[in-house]
């Protein structure tokens, strides 16, 4: 993160709510729309994902959040294919990032839920998926990826602070369980302090 020079540095277009940077790849996903305010942007959620379950890479994730999964494929795909879902962000295993909605759009990435007492965090979030799953450590340049994406997040979005990054199980307790019990808190804790 320090030895990056100034033309590489991550950094967001306001204006087309686009992330730019050295490691970023742009995949436009059709599952989004506007947010209630554009301006209410106050929520990180970390998600984790992983297609098929368990397997990392490939380009299942990408096909998913553009509605082209294959459902012959995978059984397991059978039954997600029809789901209209995406996130704004995915960070792989080898600390890549993929846009999939711009930053000021509502992505479909947390579905029913709630955060200090407000439901629909979809409308004031930003989602945040690491390639990974509930019963595997994430690697080291996630988490450093993680912490460069949110310092650049809390720089560009003034409404948005440390205490306001949680887990998809946070606001979806007993629906969801991700990032999971193997995401390391006090390690995105270190990166973010760094």
């Amino acid at each position: 993160m320090g030895n990056l020079s100034n033309k590489e540095k991550m950094r967001i277009v306001k204006r087309s709510g686009r992330l730019h940077g050295h490691d970023v790849r742009w995949i436009k996903s059709p599952n989004y729309d506007q947010r209630p305010d554009k301006d209410d942007i106050s929520l990180l959620v970390i998600h984790n994902i992983s297609l098929p379950p368990g397997e990392f890479g490939g380009c299942h994730v990408d096909e998913l959040f553009q509605n082209k999964l294959d459902p012959e494929q995978h059984p397991y795909f059978k039954e997600i294919c029809h789901l209209e879902v995406s996130s704004h962000v995915l960070i792989d295993r080898q600390g890549e990032i993929v846009q999939y909605v711009p930053f000021h759009k509502r992505a479909w990435h947390a579905g029913q839920s709630e955060f200090q007492g407000r439901s629909a965090c979809n409308d004031f979030s930003i989602g945040i998926e690491l390639e990974g799953s509930d019963d595997q450590p994430f690697e080291s340049i996630q988490y450093q990826k993680l912490a460069e994406l949110i310092g650049v997040l809390l720089r560009s979005y003034s409404n948005l602070s440390k205490d306001n990054i949680v887990g998809h199980s946070d606001i979806a307790p007993g629906r969801k369980t991700d990032p999971g019990p193997f995401f390391d808190w006090p390690s995105l804790k270190f990166e973010l302090n760094r």
